[in-house]
This record gives C-alpha cells, sequence and structure tokens, in this order.
C-alpha cells in the first residue's frame, strides 16, 4: 500500500441553476440539441446503472489519486489504493465512490481498466463493490468486460484513479441531455471546456455518470502486460494501447476539472461499461449524427490530491 502524502483544495461552486445556464450555453456550440437542467436524480440502483446506492448527493467531493507517471514511462507497481482508505482520506468515511482507475494487478494477475463503483465500509456495514473492469480477452484480442466481484472481493486500485466520492444520497443534481454532435469536442471535453471558458480564474469539478444512449464510442483497454519499453511520448504510449469502437448503451463515470489549481491534476477522466460486454477508456463518440447522452452530475466541493508523483510529466493523459 502506498505511503500517501494528501494535499486539500476547495473549489469554487456556483448554483446549481447558474451552472445549468452556463453549460447549456457551451454545449449548444458542440450539439445540434442540448438541454441542461436541475432535477431530482433518478433512482441509480435501478437499470440501467445498478449502482450500489441511490443518488449523487451528499457532501460531494473528487480526488485524483496517483497519476499517469507509475504507469509510464515504466510501471511501478508498488502503487497500490485501497477505497475504503480513500474514503477516510477525502474526510468521508462510508463515502460512494466512482470514477476511472485501473485494477491492482497484484490481486486481478494482470494489468486493465477499473470502473469503480464501491460503496465503502462503514461501521456495521461491510463495503459493496459494484465495480467493473474490462482487459483484452487473450482468446481472440477483443475485449473482455467482467464484474469486478464476481471475482475479487477486495476493494483495492492500482497506479491511477480519478474519483467522485459523495454520500450517496437522493437530492438535486444537474441534468445534461445532448443529441447530434456538431462540434470537434466530445461530450466530457465541451463541459470541460465551457467551465474553464466561464470561469477563467476560478477551479470547478463535477462528477458523475452518463449514458450514451444511442450511437457508438471510441474507447481504449490497456494491454494485459505492461510495457518492458519505456513509453516516453504520447505515440508510444497511443501504440501500446489498444483501442475499439463500442456500442450503446454505455454507462460512463466521469471526473473532470476546469482549471488545474496546482496539484497536478487529470482534468479529465471517463471509463464506461455496459450489459453487453464492452467497455474501458472512452474518448468521444464516433458517430456524431445519431449519438444521444443523457447524464447526472454534481459540482465538487473539494478535491484532495492523494499521493501526487514526485516526478510528473504530461504523457498519456488524454
Amino acid at each position: 500500500m502506498a505511503d500517501n502524502n494528501i494535499e486539500k483544495f476547495q473549489l469554487y461552486v456556483p448554483k446549481l441553476e447558474e451552472l445549468c445556464n452556463v453549460l447549456q450555453t457551451g454545449l449548444k456550440n458542440n450539439f445540434a440539441e442540448a438541454q441542461v437542467s436541475v432535477v431530482d436524480c433518478p433512482d441509480l440502483t435501478k437499470e440501467p446503472f445498478q449502482f450500489p446506492v441511490k443518488g449523487l448527493c451528499g457532501q460531494p467531493r473528487i480526488t485524483d489519486v496517483g497519476g499517469v507517471p507509475y504507469l509510464v514511462p515504466l510501471v511501478q507497481k508498488d502503487k497500490e489504493y485501497n477505497m475504503n482508505t480513500v474514503a477516510k482520506e477525502v474526510e468521508l468515511p462510508g463515502a460512494f465512490i466512482l470514477g476511472a482507475g485501473a485494477v491492482p494487478s497484484r490481486i486481478v494477475g494482470m494489468n486493465a481498466e477499473l470502473m469503480p463503483l464501491v460503496l465503502t465500509e462503514a461501521p456495521g456495514r461491510p463495503a459493496v463493490n459494484s465495480s467493473y473492469f474490462s482487459s483484452i480477452n487473450p482468446a481472440d484480442g477483443q475485449c473482455l468486460l467482467e464484474r469486478y466481484s464476481d471475482t475479487f472481493s477486495d476493494c483495492n486500485f492500482a497506479l491511477l484513479a480519478n474519483l467522485y466520492a459523495c454520500e450517496g444520497k437522493p437530492g438535486k443534481v444537474i441534468e445534461v441531455r445532448a443529441k447530434k454532435r456538431t462540434g470537434e469536442e466530445s461530450l466530457v471535453g465541451s463541459l470541460r471546456n465551457t467551465l474553464e471558458a466561464h470561469y477563467p480564474d476560478k477551479s470547478l469539478a463535477l462528477g458523475g455518470t452518463f449514458i450514451i444512449q444511442k450511437g457508438k464510442a471510441k474507447i481504449h483497454i490497456m494491454p494485459r502486460e505492461f510495457s518492458v519499453c519505456p513509453l516516453n511520448t504520447n505515440d508510444e504510449v497511443n501504440n501500446w494501447l489498444k483501442h475499439f469502437e463500442v456500442s450503446a448503451p454505455l454507462i460512463c463515470q466521469s471526473v473532470f476539472v476546469s482549471r488545474d489549481p496546482g496539484l497536478d491534476l487529470r482534468l479529465e477522466h471517463t471509463h464506461c461499461f455496459s450489459h453487453h460486454g464492452e467497455g474501458g477508456h472512452y474518448y468521444i463518440d464516433t458517430t456524431p449524427d445519431t449519438v444521444e447522452y443523457l447524464g447526472y452530475f454534481m459540482p465538487a466541493e473539494f478535491v484532495y490530491r492523494i499521493d501526487r508523483p514526485k516526478e510528473t510529466h504530461v504523457i498519456g493523459r488524454d
């Protein structure tokens, strides 16, 4: 387990109604149809989400744990973390956590993409791990999506993760609907860039989930084996990764930050899973004319930087 250094920063949190107006204006530059509004969070225990909690509300916060420098140029396999510990480190023991990360290769026996969905342990209540992970199927080289808890009972992860944590309560959230992409930005990129442009001197962060209801998307999955050769450029990283086109419906979990307040943050990170066996690291939809998105997000009150790499770089952060 890593010996974690923790840094905390208070984020700017506008009213939900203000955020809706800002985000809707920005999305209309990238989508033919866009509507952003304040709604009651749907019951996330129901399909298609099937999360272990009902909502995204209650002391929302994000954390950036570890980082890409622990994966490339060469992997540092000692960098392993635990969701129950992270919940305490972000001062919310018992939190519900979702986001994007990497599996603990020591436990899983390989490298793979992790889609964490964990209700962390609390007094008198064990952790509920509903996470997924995707790897390269050695039989055919295709995507292999599995439920983490079907095989592994721990709440560990490794190397890096961008996580949204909250109490998992129902409440008011930001609903995002977007159809027919007309610009070059992904949904997440459009949302993040809109916030960065509108609040240039402030740091805001959103976390949550969205569904790609129609269309297809580009994803990557890391190979099962770590690279034995140093990956020193983005081209080398992209050549190492395996890229796929996957089909809706896809349930995505995302964390993004408008501006790094000096913590060496990954500005956006999104992983997706499905109930038809596909999932991985989301880039962008590949069917702009037919794509439809439906998402639910909350602004985070704080960001916690856990175990920030002392030696850093910007390679492999797409």
